[in-house]
């Protein structure tokens, strides 16, 4: 199992996780002339991807995603909220729920309810069922629930959430309201969450870390970077970009 990014950040994000002839897109939050130049990059054609999971309806994540489906027939997995919230009346999709696993050819999906402050959200653990390799994603997240510390561990590849210094946020540009909504409960994880997870869960199988969601307003990539080198159990850390995301990993 594989995984790459063709962005990561509050400008768009788009991950594909790949296993043999298996190839998923989680969100989209790119046009489709710009997601197609940025796949290009991974030599991936469109119509290679079976199936686009969409973890919830901000613009950042969905933008991008009704009109690639539509435009190559890929199906789409959502939850009833989000779709509700993101999609046209009509648009067909199936439904992903909270805890219930679905298998998608060699990949086995389980969807993770999270706190963020959207209709139905979700993020995923991906299960390769031919040897047993775990890879987690979490983003988009306000903050960390036991449910979440039981579900991604013993992972062997993890992305994860890193969107914000505290001091950076509060000091920051932006507006009051969008600093609580951010800062908030159902917000984003903050490098300070992010490493509190790291210091719970079984990091004993991680083989590759990689930080996301970094914001370029309210963080700092060398930041990220120190913290995490800090930790004596996790693998060097990969770090996600907006522009580049980042190539193919194997997990």
């Amino acid at each position: 199992m594989r995984i790459a990014s063709l962005g990561s950040g509050s400008r768009g994000n788009a991950t594909l996780v790949q296993h043999q002839e298996t190839t998923l897109l989680i969100d989209n939050g790119f046009s489709l002339k710009q997601f197609t130049q940025r796949l290009q990059r991974l030599e991936i054609d469109p119509r290679a991807i079976d199936a686009v999971l969409l973890t919830h309806e901000h613009g950042d994540h969905s933008g991008g995603v009704q009109r690639l489906c539509a435009s190559h027939d890929i199906p789409l997995w959502t939850a009833v909220g989000t779709a509700r919230a993101a999609l046209a009346p009509g648009f067909e999709y199936n439904r992903l729920v909270a805890g219930q696993t679905v298998t998608i050819g060699g990949i086995e999906v389980l969807p993770v309810t999270v706190p963020h402050d959207a209709s139905e959200p979700l993020q995923f653990i991906f299960h390769q069922l031919d040897n047993g390799k775990r890879l987690g994603l979490l983003t988009d997240t306000g903050h960390i629930t036991s449910h979440i510390v039981e579900a991604f561990g013993r992972l062997d590849g993890l992305l994860l959430e890193f969107n914000y210094d505290l001091d950076m946020l509060e000091n920051g540009p932006y507006p009051e309201m969008l600093k609580r909504r951010v800062g908030g409960k159902h917000g984003h994880l903050s490098n300070d969450q992010s490493m509190d997870l790291l210091r719970q869960i079984d990091t004993s199988s991680l083989g590759c870390l990689i930080a996301a969601h970094i914001s370029e307003k309210n963080n700092a990539r060398h930041l990220v970077d120190k913290l995490i080198r800090q930790l004596d159990n996790v693998p060097e850390p990969i770090l996600a970009d907006q522009e580049a995301g980042f190539g193919w990993i194997t997990v």
